[in-house]
């Protein structure tokens, strides 16, 4: 049925590489969510009013609130889809992030005061009434949340946004929520118990639980997130692709919403090439990455001595000094000055956020096996941490 939606309502919906289409993909699964959960809050809260549930009631407010969610989503993506200009140069896509997290914090606000309702409730409980319709109607609202989180799934995986796929695991907890809900009134019914009030703030509870992951998740993205394994392992295996690139180091990549990435890196070339081919290299990397990829990407030229024997085997002796230290180290920029009375060494060393050293422990020791080589050799050693997920040499 999604797949017959989306081809009746979205033109050119193959095209999922333009922004325009993606757009179009985020405003209908807006429109969709809007519809749906308003008619599951109208059905809810009549039943609730009707039997005296508060945990229906709840669950009806529950959907008010995903209802306003997809109002937020179907805004953030019409505003995220303005062009760029002189005061937003990188676009309006973070707009997506922006709606997202309104939508976390309208939930938090909601499972607040449904929290306060249930316990009220509880306090003073009223008599629930039990009935078929009120039954069949929690069935049927249990159905349409299985198909309205598989369909933010799918939509969200078609077009790569992280608002969408916070909307279906919403969904998802929907399902569990009013599941819940409905357990609690056929024990009701069957032993007499009263377990409405208790239904309610649990259910409020789990709409808390949802709304403070969904502000974590949707806050990510904006404050700077490194990008995923498969990402990387794609800008490498391209990058290194190309002849006459020998190695590749200071990765990173950010992006201005999900249709807007840029990345820089360096990228070592041979010290004896001329200059000229160098640099036609790169422009062509550039320019490639960014009509197949999408990505706009900044190359820094960094030009390295492989001609030089006992350069080499120097390098080769540090590299093998940092793995035996710990395998998580890379190195890069090896450059070596050699003089009469000493000889300086200087290098950059590549650290994992986590590593079990402070900066300056790291560098004393390196140095001082460096030393250990051969007195004479200085070492001028800058510390890098990774901005991308680590990626195995070949």
């Amino acid at each position: 049925m999604t797949q017959w939606l989306i081809r009746l309502f979205i033109k050119d919906y193959q095209n999922i590489g333009d922004a325009q289409v993606r757009e179009s993909y985020g405003k209908f699964a807006g429109i969709v969510g809007i519809a749906s959960n308003v008619l599951l809050f109208l059905i809810k809260m009549t039943v609730g009013i009707l039997f005296h549930s508060i945990s229906v009631t709840a669950d009806a407010v529950n959907n008010l609130s995903d209802s306003a969610s997809s109002l937020v989503t179907l805004i953030g993506f019409k505003l995220s889809g303005k062009p760029a200009d002189a005061e937003h140069p990188y676009g309006h896509a973070r707009m997506e992030y922006l709606s997202g997290l309104a939508v976390s914090l309208i939930i938090l606000f909601l499972g607040i005061r449904l929290f306060v309702s249930s316990i009220h409730k509880i306090l003073a409980p009223e008599e629930t009434r039990f009935g078929v319709l009120a039954v069949a109607i929690l069935v049927v609202s249990i159905l349409i949340k299985l198909w309205q989180s598989l369909f933010y799934r799918k939509i969200g995986k078609l077009i790569h946004s992280l608002t969408l796929t916070a909307a279906a695991a919403d969904s998802r907890n929907d399902i569990l929520a009013t599941s819940a809900v409905l357990l609690a009134m056929v024990i009701t019914h069957a032993t007499g118990y009263n377990l409405d009030g208790y239904m309610g703030a649990l259910v409020a509870l789990f709409i808390l639980v949802s709304g403070v992951k969904l502000v974590m998740e949707t806050s990510n993205p904006l404050l700077g997130m490194a990008p995923n394994r498969e990402l990387v392992e794609r800008i490498y295996r391209k990058i290194l692709s190309y002849d006459h690139i020998i190695g590749l180091h200071d990765l990173t990549v950010h992006t201005y919403g999900p249709s807007k990435c840029f990345a820089s890196v360096h990228c070592e070339v041979s010290a004896d090439q001329d200059i000229m081919v160098s640099h036609d290299i790169i422009d062509n990397i550039e320019r490639d990455f960014l009509v197949e990829e999408g990505i706009h990407l900044v190359i820094h030229l960094d030009p390295v001595d492989t001609g030089n024997p006992r350069t080499n085997e120097l390098r080769q002796q540090v590299e093998a000094l940092l793995k035996k230290i710990s395998p998580e180290l890379e190195m890069h920029d090896f450059r070596v000055v050699w003089g009469v009375t000493h000889t300086n060494i200087i290098f950059d060393v590549v650290v994992p956020y986590d590593f079990h050293w402070s900066d300056h422990e790291l560098v004393q020791r390196i140095t001082r096996q460096i030393y250990a080589i051969n007195p004479s050799y200085h070492s001028v050693i800058t510390v890098d941490h990774q901005y991308v997920p680590a990626v195995a040499k070949d």
